[in-house]
């Protein structure tokens, strides 16, 4: 737990445990969620062929991952930390422009 709270620059182990619930019911609530959309937007279930449902639905497991970590972090009272983790992923994956919108359009920084 110390080399954790030393990564992720925390100092309580209550925040620790915050952190690892927000991550243990974003990665539920995204597959839970994931299914429904995409009857929504008119691909069934028992779509053929069936592994390329699984692939869509993989697909569209990550964006909703990533909305929802923000958002129950946010609930969670740990939004700064999940934010900033966002935006380390997205530039990463040279996706920056989108961190950088949030920051300055919606966060106002």
């Amino acid at each position: 737990m110390n080399r954790l709270k030393k990564r992720w620059n925390i100092s309580s182990n209550w925040q620790l445990v915050s952190i690892l619930i927000v991550f243990a019911i974003t990665g539920f609530s995204s597959l839970q969620v994931a299914k429904p959309f995409l009857s929504l937007i008119g691909i069934p279930e028992t779509f053929q062929p069936y592994w390329l449902y699984r692939i869509l639905r993989l697909v569209l497991i990550f964006p909703i991952y990533q909305v929802l970590l923000v958002f129950i972090g946010f609930v969670f009272g740990q939004f700064t930390f999940f934010w900033n983790f966002e935006k380390k992923m997205l530039y990463r994956m040279r996706l920056g422009f989108i961190a950088n919108f949030v920051d300055e359009k919606i966060l106002k920084k």
